[in-house]
């Protein structure tokens, strides 16, 4: 129990493993930070490998060529191996290929290609998974042999049911598999392992929702009881706004498990929603560091205490405003929102506001095509149904006169809604998605 204690978890994303370079970058932090007894290390897919492959996915499922972009995929991860490894890296890959069960950089391509060959018509969202999971293997193989580390992959151990593209976790199940398994792997040195990935009981692979590998750093913490863990990302820690969007932001040097878990509700792009919980059940501190300079403070997540915080500013692009009216014009009742709900549930379009009046109901939702062609087939005989597209969602956490005023100056708001501590609204969108 002593050495479980003991270990630290770290999450690299993918802007910190975008190139050869934030590699080394990586392997430094870990020499000079990760000198703790037992280091496991979550890894995502390599700067925009996921966006690459969602776009070959696409590409094979509707029957379009899609050759030139897998083989810029496979080059792009060999350039990065050549300039790792040396000339040599890929003969001494084919030699390590004739150990039974080893895997390697150009072993996992040949399964990709294989695999792509191989996609039919329909379960559009299995197969999405089985082939955007290769971006996290073939990463984790490369940062792994620049660490020297033990490569884990973790999609036997943490097990999931067959909800595709957001897999829901079976705790008991993946703490067995994880606590059987891992603790002797640390004993020997650094392991390194997959984000946002699991697998079915079946054996095929499913994802956590995009961004998911948070979430994945806090699983095998939560199991394996671990000291903190700490998210390696492109800002100096937690901030009131992305400072990409928002100009003079702060910083947050500590914050409760409960705003962040709010924070994260509404969409703060730094922690994964769904990453809190587990470590709070069991008091895991996680801290949120910046990569590009690893000795600043950062910030701490822990179960604390605080005054008023500074408002906290967030946005959501690709929003899609759906309104539902009565086609007899009598009131939107509890039986009519049972509908609407159960509908929406089916076609897996998450809410993210709501309103009603006397005989509309409206909803703010990420903007799919496919599903919201879904939603209107499945309810346009009860409802007449209104919507927008190309809007975006903002939310003021801990707002106050001038931090609403600052906001929607200017802006077109098609709805609104605040509460004690947040206010939200929906406008017309500023960005070329």
């Amino acid at each position: 129990m002593q050495e479980q204690h003991a270990l630290k978890v770290y999450k690299f994303g993918g802007a910190s493993v975008r190139n050869a370079a934030a590699i080394r970058n990586l392997v430094e932090i870990v020499r000079q930070f990760g000198t703790d007894e037992h280091l496991l290390i979550v890894v995502s897919a390599m700067g925009k490998t996921t966006n690459a492959l969602e776009d070959i996915f696409h590409r094979a499922y509707s029957a379009l060529d899609y050759q030139e972009q897998l083989l810029a995929l496979r080059d792009f991860h060999f350039t990065v191996a050549d300039e790792l490894f040396g000339a040599t890296w890929q003969e001494e890959e084919a030699a390590a290929a004739t150990v039974p069960g080893t895997v390697t950089l150009p072993g996992l391509l040949e399964q990709l290609s294989g695999q792509l060959a191989t996609l039919v018509r329909g379960e559009y969202d299995r197969q999405y998974d089985q082939i955007v999971s290769f971006g996290e293997l073939l990463a984790t193989l490369i940062v792994a042999r620049a660490l020297e580390a033990e490569w884990l992959d973790c999609r036997p151990l943490v097990r999931t049911d067959f909800m595709w593209r957001e897999g829901r976790l079976d705790w008991p199940t993946t703490e067995r598999n994880i606590r059987a398994l891992v603790p002797d792997l640390l004993r020997r040195g650094p392991v390194v392992t997959q984000g946002f990935l699991g697998g079915t009981a079946s054996g095929q692979t499913t994802t956590l929702g995009r961004e998911g590998s948070d979430f994945s750093a806090a699983i095998f913490a939560h199991c394996l009881q671990a000291e903190s863990v700490t998210i390696w990302k492109d800002v100096a820690g937690l901030l009131n706004a992305d400072p990409k969007i928002f100009a003079n932001t702060v910083r947050f040097p500590e914050i409760s498990y409960q705003e962040t878990i709010e924070m994260a509700y509404y969409g703060a792009s730094v922690i994964h929603p769904k990453t809190i919980k587990p470590l709070a059940v069991r008091r895991i501190p996680l801290y949120v560091k910046s990569f590009l300079d690893p000795t600043a403070e950062g910030t701490k997540i822990h179960d604390c205490r605080h005054e008023s915080l500074a408002p906290a500013f967030i946005r959501k692009t690709g929003q899609c405003l759906v309104s539902f009216e009565s086609k007899d014009l009598t009131f939107i009742s509890e039986e009519n929102l049972e509908v609407i709900f159960g509908a929406l549930a089916q076609v897996r379009l998450k809410i993210h506001l709501m309103q009603n009046s006397a005989i509309s109901f409206s909803v703010c939702t990420d903007f799919s095509a496919y599903r919201l062609e879904q939603l209107l087939d499945m309810l346009y005989e009860q409802f007449t149904i209104h919507y927008n597209t190309g809007l975006e969602l903002y939310t003021i956490k801990n707002y106050d006169a001038a931090s609403i005023q600052q906001l929607t100056e200017g802006r077109e708001l098609l709805l609104e809604q605040r509460t004690r501590q947040t206010f939200q609204f929906v406008c017309r969108s500023t960005v070329k998605e």
